[in-house]
């Protein structure tokens, strides 16, 4: 077990808003956080939308692919994100949940997704300060 705090971010499909997430955790973290994102019902990629909204901002989530949300993902992760799954993400007592509020970026184009990406940083970096405040 690390001494990292460690983040899982789920969405239905883990194409879109859970890939951005992990995408901003994993480069504004800076190793400090365990990163973690998976989905209830798993696409087959990564939506290309996303994936050129995160590339403006110099991130590359290209090689990502979407994973199957398991038990164990939520068990060692210290706070489940979840991003319009409902009920099909399990619920572990004793941890702690967020539901992110965020339009599905499935099927729109880079103009509707920026707007989508860029609320995931804001929350993104407000969970980072929570999780290992600046010293």
């Amino acid at each position: 077990m690390s001494d990292k705090p460690s983040v899982l971010f789920v969405c239905v499909h883990n194409a879109g808003r859970s890939q951005m997430a992990a995408g901003y955790l994993r480069h504004l973290g800076a190793g400090r956080i365990e990163v973690r994102s998976a989905g209830s019902a798993p696409a087959d990629t990564v939506n290309p939308a996303a994936v050129a909204a995160m590339a403006e901002e110099g991130i590359d989530i290209s090689a990502e692919q979407p994973k199957i949300l398991t038990t164990e993902a939520v068990e060692v992760s210290d706070v489940v994100v979840t991003m319009g799954c409902g009920d099909t993400c399990p619920f572990y007592p004793g941890k702690r949940y967020e539901d992110w509020t965020l339009d599905d970026p499935a099927g729109q184009g880079l103009e509707a997704v920026r707007p989508i990406r860029d609320e995931i940083r804001r929350r993104v970096e407000a969970l980072i300060e929570e999780l290992v405040p600046a010293s």
